[in-house]
């Protein structure tokens, strides 16, 4: 009995087998690395060319694909995984070898801690100086795919033409596998130089494999969150990426159990909800009630630092752990484990679990943010409050925003209320400098039309300044709030708490608005108090604006100390 496996394959038309079996004259292995992403689908590609690098780079003119090109690999980096933490789809990023490579190091371990899929395709000095033999090539490492084993999900590499699409359809596939994640491909620079007689690539398959939850699994979950007496859920950043806060709401309303966002999952949950305890995980009344649930339902999160005070949570009950990384099963907490994608996990339990009523969860939650609120008030922090609010009100509720590691953002991962899922960002997974603006560019190239906020401190900013150039270039509609304190804020306040004062904090700076308007960016300094207005203005402009509010913020105190 004979079964044609080809029936469900796409089949060339009468053209494409004509091309198949007479290819365009001058193709090269460049031709091949963007046929292959075309063919699975890409349309924007990020990147800086060098020249190992430029048969990938000759080839992007001949190819469909729109390049974004920015003026440091970090920052093609950080543009590559917002745009895709804001698709869902693969980004492609395009590097040279060596020092191009290893600049987008930091941007790929911010990719990996918040599962974007990023598809980094570097080049590599000529096959004949492979193997660590120190030749002295420009650009030579003795093994550069050594260097980012321990960033990315998978390495792929490639030695001839025949395997460049196959190469890049595997890391394809392993990107947008969950939990979604950085890859690395790198292809040596005489292999992408090197006329090819290879057919033209045409549709590819590379689709992810799902992740569904066990069904024993599932039943132990439900009877447990069915039979529970103060269910509570932590939703993390798994159930946004997983487009699955539509099935949390519903399971914490049929259970009747609060539900209390990670910085990661900003927007999980809707922040108005009776049942919301917002994001307030660095406080201990959060914490107190936490531990106090006599069943934990964590969604796509490991709890690890910030999710956990500064590990100085200790359920006290049943912990539930539903995680896509196998590796943070269980990794801080003894649990439950489901090994799952958010969203199937979710749909089965909602399926599974029995209604549950209790009139006193709202009331409950009530009193914890009460506590939360009072803690704060007593702190004279007025300053650091009317500023994240007129934030809020400048920003459109759909409007995505992406925050470098400010203090005014480590207020935003408690307090700003992101209003939507997928729409609040930060470099809060493996926490680097200089993430927000060349992030936001990322937003801003997937969807122009809509407005992209930034923020930054002064320090973070003067990583990513060259960027203003990228913003120009592409006309981008995206505004840059740079707080400006003279140097690096949050350093100043942990080092002057530690040992009595701060050394290596203070910053001398450039005038942020003459040196925007220098790019031809328009620009203005603003205050506390017109704030609200001056954002809003920005944000209404078409192409890219910088507002600068000199001010000195500081952090709540802490209360894992």
């Amino acid at each position: 009995m004979s079964h044609d496996h080809h029936d469900d394959r796409p089949q060339l038309t009468a053209a494409q087998a004509a091309a198949v079996l007479d290819p365009p004259a001058g193709r090269n292995g460049g031709d091949l690395v963007v046929e292959s992403l075309q063919g699975l689908g890409a349309t924007t590609v990020f990147g800086l060319p060098g020249q190992h690098a430029l048969g990938m780079f000759d080839a992007l003119r001949r190819s469909s694909l729109r390049y974004v090109g920015l003026r440091v690999e970090n920052n093609a980096g950080f543009a590559a995984d917002a745009y895709g933490r804001i698709t869902g789809e693969v980004a492609p990023l395009l590097l040279s070898t060596g020092p191009g490579a290893l600049t987008s190091l930091a941007a790929l371990q911010e990719a990996a801690a918040a599962s974007a899929p990023v598809l980094a395709i570097s080049s590599q000095i000529p096959t004949a100086g492979l193997g660590g033999g120190r030749h002295g090539y420009l650009h030579e490492l003795r093994d550069q795919q050594a260097s980012v084993r321990d960033i990315v999900k998978s390495v792929h590499t490639v030695r001839t033409a025949s395997q460049i699409p196959s190469a890049i359809a595997a890391a394809w596939e392993s990107a947008l596998t969950a939990p979604h994640g950085p890859v690395w491909v790198e292809i040596p620079q005489d292999v992408l130089l090197a006329e090819t007689t290879l057919p033209v690539v045409s549709a590819m398959d590379a689709t992810p494999r799902e992740l569904y939850p066990r069904p024993e699994l599932t039943i132990a979950a439900a009877h447990l969150l069915s039979n529970a007496e103060r269910p509570v859920i932590i939703a993390g950043g798994g159930v946004v990426r997983s487009d699955a806060s539509g099935k949390l709401r519903a399971l914490a309303e049929k259970i009747d159990a609060p539900v209390v966002t990670t910085f990661g999952g900003k927007g999980a949950f809707p922040w108005e909800h009776p049942l919301s305890l917002r994001s307030w995980l660095e406080d201990r009344h959060t914490t107190d009630f936490l531990e106090d649930a006599d069943v934990l339902l964590v969604v796509g999160s490991g709890l690890g630092e910030l999710s956990s005070n500064y590990h100085t949570f200790r359920p006290r009950g049943r912990v539930i752990q539903i995680e896509a990384d196998a590796g943070k099963l269980e990794s801080n907490h003894p649990a439950l484990g489901i090994h799952s994608d958010a969203r199937e996990a979710l749909a089965d339990l909602l399926e599974a679990v029995e209604r549950r009523e209790d009139a006193g969860a709202a009331e409950r939650v009530r009193t914890v943010l009460e506590k939360v609120r009072v803690r704060i008030e007593a702190q004279d922090l007025t300053l650091e409050q009317q500023v994240l609010a007129a934030v809020r009100e400048a920003l459109p509720d759909a409007a995505p925003s992406f925050w470098d590691m400010t203090i005014l953002a480590y207020w935003a991962w408690s307090a700003f209320d992101a209003r939507r899922p997928n729409t609040m960002h930060s470099a809060q997974g493996a926490g680097g400098l200089g993430y927000g603006f060349p992030a936001a560019i990322g937003a801003a190239a997937a969807d122009p039309t809509k407005p992209v906020l930034a923020v930054s401190g002064d320090g973070g900013a003067m990583y990513s300044i060259a960027e203003l150039a990228t913003a120009r270039q592409y006309d981008l509609p995206l505004t840059w709030l740079i707080v400006d304190d003279g140097g690096y804020g949050i350093l100043r306040e942990y080092m002057t708490g530690a040992f009595g004062e701060a050394t290596g904090t203070e910053l001398s700076r450039p005038d942020f608005v003459a040196l925007a308007e220098s790019f031809g960016v328009p620009a203005v300094r603003t205050t506390p108090e017109s704030l609200a207005a001056d954002l809003g203005k920005a944000l209404a402009a078409p192409g890219p604006s910088v507002v600068v509010l000199p001010a000195l913020l500081r952090m709540f105190e802490p209360t894992h100390l």
